[in-house]
């Protein structure tokens, strides 16, 4: 007896060919390309404004995600066009490389807010959930498959389309914020544990940690080497910001730092947004991650800033909710993680 499911091959149906949506009237639609990121930059601003306004994508980040060795944005993307030829939606099909315990494809995109209600958003939905559906009829994995999507509480239009087609809300995802006023929380590390600035030399046995810190997190996979080193070389990563604990050369927490400037004017404070909090499980429950963060916040008033943003699964099993709300982190929006499960 097996509880292994059949390959994905055997068990997902898809088409050969997908064609591009077609409509509504006045919309052309064509394939992505790796030179539209400023077009899509510039879309994200618009749907930034309706579905997420303290933050959008900023060139650098789309201009990465296009790159990635495993997306094809003339396979794996679309873009409609208005009778001006004005960018109005926009959608990529990912599905990182190297699952362990989950094969996940993310949808990902949007549609002009000035243009909802046309259809678009349902011509786009279903081109890229065929295009999920395809990429996961291609592999041999027997891992279980989600096809997964976000939405935005603030646009509950996007929720409403996704379970209309057969998604269900599987988590949620909190945005805490935490002004900085004019003393950040000071806690005590524990005993034998140094910390340090992220530097090149510790990238490995950081990306390390992160892997086995998030391994019990909520559809977590393990990153590849080349998402986290790209995630370097953007200008948002501040690995000066950024903190690593260590006992002896082992790595045992992290916290990591990112500024996009471009999102002070949108939140109305110099902000930084920590992408990534992790302890490994030997050192969890010994205040490690509160005093990572309060050393973090410290640093963050020292450099001028006045906002830290982070955002957190509310059933993480960490307790990190409770983590954050006690170092002065209130929640100020969420999004919804939607999936379909192959």
């Amino acid at each position: 007896m097996t509880d292994e499911k059949p390959e994905l091959r055997d068990r997902v149906p898809a088409p050969d060919n997908i064609a591009l949506p077609e409509g509504p009237e006045g919309i052309h639609w064509r394939s992505l390309t790796t030179d539209d990121a400023a077009t899509l930059t510039d879309l994200a601003e618009r749907i930034s404004a309706r579905d997420h306004p303290t933050w959008s994508e900023s060139l650098d980040e789309l201009d990465e995600e296009l790159g990635h060795s495993w997306v094809e944005p003339a396979r794996d993307g679309v873009l409609a066009l208005d009778a001006d030829g004005r960018a109005v939606a926009w959608g990529l099909v990912t599905s990182p490389p190297d699952p362990e315990t989950v094969m996940r494809v993310f949808l990902s995109g949007g549609v002009d807010p000035a243009h909802r209600g046309r259809g678009i958003g349902r011509r786009l939905l279903a081109w890229q959930h065929a295009r999920a559906q395809q990429l996961l009829s291609q592999s041999s994995s027997t891992l279980p498959a989600w096809v997964m999507s976000y939405a935005a509480d603030l646009a509950p239009e996007h929720g409403r389309l996704l379970q209309r087609v057969g998604f269900e809300p599987a988590r949620y995802f909190t945005t805490l914020e935490c002004p900085l006023g004019q003393q950040a929380p000071s806690v005590a590390l524990p005993e034998g544990v140094t910390v340090e600035p992220f530097s090149a030399v510790l990238s490995e046995a950081v990306r390390a940690a992160k892997n086995a810190s998030f391994a019990d997190h909520w559809g977590s996979q393990p990153t590849s080497r080349e998402g986290w080193e790209s995630m370097q070389t953007l200008p948002s990563f501040r690995p000066e910001l950024c903190r690593i604990a260590r006992v002896g050369d082992a790595v045992v927490g992290f916290v990591i730092t990112e500024i996009n400037e471009d999102d002070w004017e949108r939140q109305g404070a110099r902000s930084a947004y920590i992408g990534l909090v992790g302890t490994v499980r030997e050192w969890r429950g010994r205040g490690l991650a509160s005093a990572l963060l309060a050393d973090v916040l410290q640093a963050y008033l020292a450099a001028d800033l006045e906002l830290a943003v982070l955002d957190v699964d509310t059933e993480n099993p960490t307790g990190a909710l409770g983590v954050y709300t006690r170092l002065g982190f209130v929640p100020t929006a969420r999004d919804v993680a939607y999936r379909v499960v192959y």
